[in-house]
């Protein structure tokens, strides 16, 4: 009864917010587009995915996340197997195994509350400091591989100039939030792969194909090595960043309503889109702190954007699968680069609010009841919220410098229990002394005394 009254308030949600900004739900949308056409067509070209399954198990992934939560959660390659899958040129049975293996994984971490006991204990510093590096990655990532190969002026399709228009437009859309940025940009980036774009001839348009599921079970060497190239680099960045952040994030973005789901609950999402999946070739997918940054950057405010995300990934993987290709592959790449910018710097932003968190005005709290001045109290606050902005940008730091979230993670971790260190002994030896003088008190207890003095026999 619970549940269903859940995904009726939801279900309620999306269509109002659908209802009164439509085209900021369509906008928000495509958020993440920049991010996820980019890798989906290198995979599909190097024979990794079957891209007809990857639209429609994605698209089904969207459409029940939007219905289920009802944020505009992304549906994400899987960053790490994707890369090794590109540069290797894994078979299908490979990155099937690999995404399998992930999927398989995540579900134990989910199943058994280590999911719940990592979003405990892991500091919100830290948590940050990944968001704050996977933002900065993607801004690196939309300069130097999609914006600096361009000319300045040349081609005339596709050049830096027609970079630094849609930067420009995305100024204006800061000044006007309703404007659909992404739905502009992307009409446009479309119409030039139809009509400015010179091609091969036979590759100008859609071409379609009806989907034919064709499950598979990888065989032999293929687990071995998607298990141990790719899936085990995975890992870490699944967990801090595809379900840690992502939690974090939409408790960020999306304070007061929907409700924000639980590790556990985007665990199992991200564990069953893949078990499901990957046995019909489809992409690695997850959920990402920079697809929801990007996503709600350009006006998604609830789970409808990407349900109708879900529904044309879903008619595209039925009924066109890899006839789509030939023109994905012509959207101007100074376009994609400035939508991936803007989704860089939205995730980023978190980094603001590193201090909000309870910690730092629960010390000064602390400080006043315990009699001391004000003026140490304030000097409290102001240590532990740059120890907090130290961590984050040492895990940025780390997540950066080494294009790897785990050593980021515990580079952050090893720092904030290293600033910790003091404060811990000091509160240990306290503890010490305070059980020591507190042998020889009385304490009165209801209308007697209890006298704890202990004897000397």
């Amino acid at each position: 009864m619970a549940l269903r009254q859940h995904l009726r308030a939801i279900t309620a949600y999306n269509l109002s917010t659908l209802k009164n900004s439509p085209l900021a739900e369509l906008s928000g949308s495509l958020g993440d587009l920049g991010t996820l056409l980019p890798l989906m067509i290198a995979m599909a070209l190097t024979g990794s995915i079957n891209l007809a399954s990857t639209l429609v198990f994605s698209g089904l992934t969207n459409i029940f996340t939007g219905a289920f939560y009802g944020l505009p959660l992304p549906v994400q390659p899987m960053k790490a197997i994707a890369s090794v899958a590109i540069s290797q040129h894994f078979s299908k049975q490979e990155t099937a195994a690999a995404g399998l293996t992930m999927g398989a994984a995540v579900f134990v971490l989910s199943a058994t509350g280590l999911l719940r006991w990592l979003n405990r204990v892991v500091p919100i510093p830290v948590v940050k400091g990944i968001q704050v590096g996977a933002g900065l990655a993607l801004v690196i990532s939309a300069g130097t591989s999609l914006i600096l190969p361009l000319g300045c002026v040349q081609p005339g399709y596709d050049n830096r100039m027609w970079a630094v228009g849609a930067f420009v437009l995305l100024v204006v859309a800061s000044l006007v939030p309703r404007l659909p940025y992404a739905l502009i940009v992307f009409a446009l980036g479309m119409l030039v792969a139809v009509v400015a774009v010179p091609g091969s001839e036979g590759d100008g348009g859609l071409h379609a194909g009806i989907w034919r599921p064709a499950p598979f079970v990888p065989r032999g060497e293929a687990w071995r090595i998607g298990a141990v190239d790719a899936a085990i680099p995975q890992l870490p960045l699944t967990i801090l960043n595809s379900i840690l952040a992502v939690t974090s994030l939409s408790a960020t973005l999306f304070p007061d309503y929907p409700p924000t789901p639980s590790t556990t609950s985007i665990g199992f999402s991200v564990a069953i889109a893949n078990l499901v999946g990957c046995w019909f070739g489809a992409m690695p997918i997850c959920h990402g702190s920079g697809g929801l940054a990007g996503q709600y950057r350009f006006g998604a405010r609830s789970g409808a954007s990407i349900i109708i995300l879900g529904l044309i990934k879903l008619l595209l993987g039925l009924c066109v699968g890899d006839g789509i290709i030939p023109l994905l592959q012509r959207l101007p790449k100074s376009l994609l680069g400035i939508m991936v910018l803007a989704a860089g710097v939205e995730l980023a932003k978190v980094g603001q609010t590193v201090n909000e968190s309870p910690g730092v005005w629960e010390l000064a709290e602390e400080d006043n009841e315990d009699g001391r001045p004000a003026g140490k109290a304030r000097k409290g606050k102001e240590e532990e919220s740059r120890d907090r902005y130290m961590v984050m940008l040492i895990t940025a730091a780390g997540c950066l410098a080494f294009k790897n979230d785990a050593i980021g993670f515990f580079a952050g971790l090893l720092w904030h229990w290293g600033l910790r260190a003091p404060e811990l002994y000091d509160r240990l030896t306290s503890g010490r002394v305070t059980i020591k003088l507190r042998q020889d008190t009385r304490v009165e207890q209801g209308e007697g005394l209890l006298d704890l003095r202990q004897d000397d026999a």
